[in-house]
């Protein structure tokens, strides 16, 4: 008889359960993202293992990454990363139209969206699983590594690349928000991925405005801080600090770096930029290209939002660079 009640009381349980994954699905935009293809919709049970394995990538003021292995479309194992956001924005089906615009992002140089989970409160994000970490972790934190001159550029000028094609390449641009090292992930070959772009954004879509300003404040515009308007040109000045910090492997958040961008601009005025950069590129053969690089950084954190350059702009730059480096062989 116990043993009755028990399976009975199993039973609605799990009946519970299914209604209210069926629910979450329903409020979570699920008969939209159905009829799209480019988007698989894994059910709770999928990622459970990923969930309880607890295999932090890390958490951020998004939310918190999960290392996992899921079945790919070829039946082969495939290594992805799960992301449990904060917050999403449910209003008006904007969650399903941001996964909608993510699913039509494909480029080389951003994180790929695989699909997502709509069966819980907040749905689960699945991305492609890239390997070496961020630049953050490269550059500062735990898996640091020696990095010449032209891996660098090439870091810079394929993360431009990147953000030159969400700002200008797509039907409806995106302006990420957030650019910082930790959002700049790298594979084996250290091909720069961005990520956390798009849905991370509390922002309405017709003004551009954000009711609370959201990223690390040591990489965002001080006019978005000001105005909480979003634009291109915000994207571009936290890019500039993200190549302030691939020439001084000095970390702009770090609090014994004291204000790392005032430091540069100091530098640059008294024309002592040499000084300032990581000794291990400061050499004779890079200095004519550190010089031409210090101006873009400098160009990219003006205050005035007109004087900045377009990515597409500064994508070009890094990639005539580029070529001169390798050219002379630069290190």
């Amino acid at each position: 008889m116990v043993l009755v009640r028990l399976l009975g009381k199993e039973k609605r349980k799990l009946k519970q359960e299914r209604k209210m994954a069926k629910a979450f699905f329903e409020r979570n935009g699920g008969p939209i993202l159905e009829k799209v293809n480019k988007i698989k919709l894994f059910k709770k049970e999928e990622l459970n293992s990923i969930l309880k394995n607890r295999h932090s990538l890390g958490e951020g003021g998004f939310g918190e990454v999960y290392k996992g292995v899921l079945l790919g479309d070829d039946s082969q194992p495939q290594p992805v990363a799960v992301k449990r956001p904060k917050k999403v924005n449910l209003a008006d089906h904007q969650f399903a139209n941001e996964i909608i615009i993510q699913s039509r992002v494909l480029h080389k140089n951003i994180v790929k969206l695989i699909g997502c989970c709509l069966e819980v409160d907040v749905p689960f994000l699945v991305y492609e699983f890239v390997t070496k970490g961020s630049l953050d972790d490269i550059l500062h934190g735990r898996n640091k590594m020696s990095l010449n001159f032209i891996q660098r550029l090439q870091i810079a000028a394929q993360s431009a690349k990147g953000l030159a094609y969400l700002h200008s390449e797509i039907a409806e641009p995106i302006q990420h928000g957030d650019i910082k090292p930790g959002n700049i992930l790298l594979n084996d070959d250290l091909m720069p991925k961005i990520s956390d772009f798009g849905i991370s954004k509390l922002i309405t879509k017709d003004k551009r405005y954000a009711t609370t300003v959201i990223g690390d404040v040591s990489y965002v515009d001080p006019v978005y801080l000001q105005t909480g308007k979003l634009t291109n040109k915000s994207d571009v000045y936290s890019f500039g600090v993200v190549l302030l910090e691939l020439i001084t492997r000095k970390s702009a958040s770090d609090p014994g770096n004291g204000n790392l961008i005032g430091k540069f601009h100091d530098a640059y005025v008294n024309k002592r930029v040499i000084e300032f950069v990581d000794p291990e590129i400061a050499v004779e053969g890079n200095i004519q290209l550190l010089h031409r690089l210090s101006e873009v950084i400098k160009q990219c954190l003006d205050l005035d939002v007109d004087q900045r350059p377009e990515m597409i702009v500064i994508e070009d730059y890094l990639r005539d660079m580029l070529k001169v480096a390798q050219a002379t062989k630069t290190v």
